[in-house]
């Protein structure tokens, strides 16, 4: 009796031993996208935080993902040699992507993308990464089990030998202030798969194993500009291999090793080959019983035809899948996307419809895309660029800040411009065209301005969609010089009615003069130009750039007015909701204080439209803890206006 038990519980802890090695081996999210294109920009300074919001975030979540890599140029996030401090702008915007995520309970990686597909990875990278991930680690080391920290993307020109030692470094970087998070740990060449076995055996039990897969390279990467040599000549080469329609090879390719590659596209453009290089990694997952992770796949879009794209991502998702190691696409939109090719990657018109099928996300239903006339104003800056615009701002020299903190006339930021040279431009580019046509004859471009020289001038104008051929840029604007404010330093308000702007021309690689052609139904951007002069030594800077005047519908004037305020039930009761009406759209902040006037949450940090809104609050506070009783006052901000409530945290919550 008792050798039975002896044997029976030996058999337990053996069990038991290898549940608990099973798993480490696992990863707790499963598919997902890279958000390109976001925080991948030369400084904190120059990210659009507009360009994606909550409800992207909803959106990609409502795919079927549930992780989200969110690839960072890190380093340039910093303030350069020696000290690499991180700019609190930066980790501002990060914070609200966290705070995103957590909320919709979407894994999120926070990738070092400091990355240049050519120049080799410089051996003394180790300094800059223990510096950076030693702060990033302290930042958001109390935050949730969704966040997780990715060392950097795909080093390449150096030896695993070399590379191995310094990502330990940064490893031990981040447990100097952080042991409870999961950290994300690759190879050299590119996190390629090949590589994973040249990996150590790492101490640290809280790490994820990545690679990237893009093989075979000639199919997925055909058009692409940035690898060497240049595959732009290479189109239409088939998944799988299928002679009749396979291309030959472009002049400039031949006796490059795309020419090779070419020559074998019959053994390695196959289903049967992706399943034998993932089982590569397989077998590492399987030797080593630790969990990987597949953070880059996907296939170009330039050159390539769209259902051999699809079959490609099936196979390799669904091989990905069998043996249970999740993923990310490389990427949401962008080159790689999910969207149709040249679309204006909006969610509900143009999903690659195909490509999620092949994916296995869900597909939500896709209506086309009508322009309708704007029938009320809207916001092109207030503290960020508006939603549904990009900045694509050009200069060559000087100065342009979208976040400048130095008195801004209104909110927390303003745009500041100065020491660029002539020709120089903001620039708000909408994403799809607008429609001013029932608002030219009523509505006034508004915005503040201050100026530290009184000759100093520009011009603002919208520039129309050329159509063709035939047609042109054409420009509708207004010189802005001192007859419309002093330039003495104050904040002054500009307001142009639209249908006073004068035709400007066009420049089509040459400029043409005004013809009466100006499309107000087709506006393609609108830019603040240093039209006249250089802007050495003058300063500029602009708040509160809209459209606003009359609404067409209601026949009522916008203004920033106050707005409704409403929270209940009040007392709270487990949760309390606030519900708001913005008579303006605009960046919303809603913010809880306790009784003396201490920061508790931001519950909304970002750009809303105008309407009926409705948020709640659970009654943790930023550090995700249960507030005590006690009186709170919940203060919403937007425009120029604010409303404040109390509410009353019961014994009850």
């Amino acid at each position: 009796m008792k050798e039975t038990l002896l044997k029976r519980n030996g058999l337990l802890l053996f069990l038991f031993f290898i549940l608990s090695m099973t798993s480490l081996a696992q990863v707790p999210f499963h598919r997902g996208v890279n958000l390109t294109g976001w925080f991948q920009t030369p400084s904190a300074r120059q990210i659009q935080f507009t360009k994606y919001t909550k409800k992207d975030f909803q959106n990609i979540k409502s795919l079927g993902c549930d992780v989200i890599r969110l690839p960072i140029s890190l380093h340039d996030m910093a303030n350069g040699s020696p000290a690499y401090i991180l700019d609190p702008l930066f980790l501002n915007f990060l914070d609200k992507a966290v705070d995103w995520a957590e909320e919709l309970q979407l894994h999120l990686i926070l990738d070092n993308h400091t990355f240049d597909p050519i120049a080799p990875t410089d051996p003394a990278i180790g300094s800059i990464l223990v510096k950076v991930w030693k702060q990033m680690a302290h930042h958001f080391k109390d935050r949730s089990n969704y966040i997780y920290y990715e060392i950097l993307n795909e080093p390449h020109g150096i030896t695993d030998a070399v590379w191995s030692p310094i990502q330990q470094s940064a490893i031990e970087a981040i447990r100097t202030e952080d042991t409870k998070h999961f950290i994300v740990v690759g190879p050299a060449d590119y996190n390629s798969y090949n590589n994973l076995k040249n990996l150590p055996t790492y101490a640290d039990t809280k790490l994820i194993y990545t690679f990237h897969f893009y093989d075979p390279f000639i199919f997925t990467h055909q058009g692409a500009s940035w690898v060497e040599p240049s595959m732009v000549p290479l189109a239409g080469v088939p998944f799988p291999y299928n002679a009749s329609t396979f291309p030959a090879v472009p002049s400039s390719l031949k006796g490059s090793w795309v020419e090779g590659a070419m020559n074998d596209y019959k053994n390695i453009g196959t289903v049967n080959k992706i399943k034998e290089w993932i089982n590569l990694v397989v077998d590492f997952k399987n030797q080593r019983n630790v969990p990987v992770f597949c953070g880059e796949l996907g296939v170009l879009i330039n050159n390539s035809n769209n259902t051999d794209r699809a079959a490609w991502y099936k196979a390799v998702h669904s091989y990905l899948n069998e043996k249970a190691i999740p993923w990310t696409a490389w990427d949401y939109q962008g080159g790689f996307g999910l969207f149709k090719k040249g679309s204006n990657e909006l969610f509900d018109n143009d999903l690659n419809v195909p490509l999620l099928q092949a994916l296995e996300f869900n597909v939500p239903p896709q209506t086309i895309y009508v322009k309708k006339p704007k029938t009320s104003g809207f916001m092109m800056y207030d503290d960020y660029v508006g939603e549904g615009i990009l900045q694509t701002s050009y200069q060559v020299a000087g100065e342009l800040d979208y976040y400048a903190t130095s008195k801004p006339y209104n909110g927390k930021y303003t745009i500041y411009w100065t020491g660029v040279e002539q020709y120089s431009a903001i620039g708000f580019d909408f994403i799809q065209d607008v429609d001013l046509s029932l608002l030219k004859e009523q509505d006034t471009l508004k915005f503040w301005a201050r100026g530290n020289s009184p000759s100093a001038k520009f011009d603002v104008r919208f520039i129309d969609t050329k159509t063709g051929a035939n047609d042109r840029p054409w420009r509708m604007g207004k010189t802005i010089d001192n007859t419309f404010a002093a330039w003495d330093g104050a904040w002054h308000h500009i307001q142009i009615p639209l249908k006073t702007l004068e035709e400007k021309g066009a420049w089509d690689n040459t400029f043409f003069n005004p013809e009466g052609k100006f499309d107000w139904a087709s506006i393609d951007r609108f830019e603040i130009v240093a039209e006249h002069q250089p802007l050495t030594g003058i300063e500029f800077s602009f708040d509160d750039v809209q459209i606003s005047g009359k609404d067409i519908v209601t026949g009522v004037e916008i203004t920033a007015v106050a707005f409704k305020l409403q929270v209940y039930p009040n007392p709270m009761i487990n949760s309390s909701t606030i519900v708001y009406q913005l008579p303006n759209s605009g960046v919303t902040t809603i913010t809880v204080y306790n009784s003396l006037g201490q920061k508790i949450k931001v519950l909304n940090d970002e750009f809303q439209q105008a309407g009926h809104h409705e948020i709640d609050w659970n009654g943790y506070d930023y550090k995700n803890q249960l507030v005590s009783e006690g009186i709170y006052l919940v203060r919403i901000q937007s425009n120029r206006s604010s409303n404040t409530t109390k509410l009353i945290v019961g014994s009850t919550n």
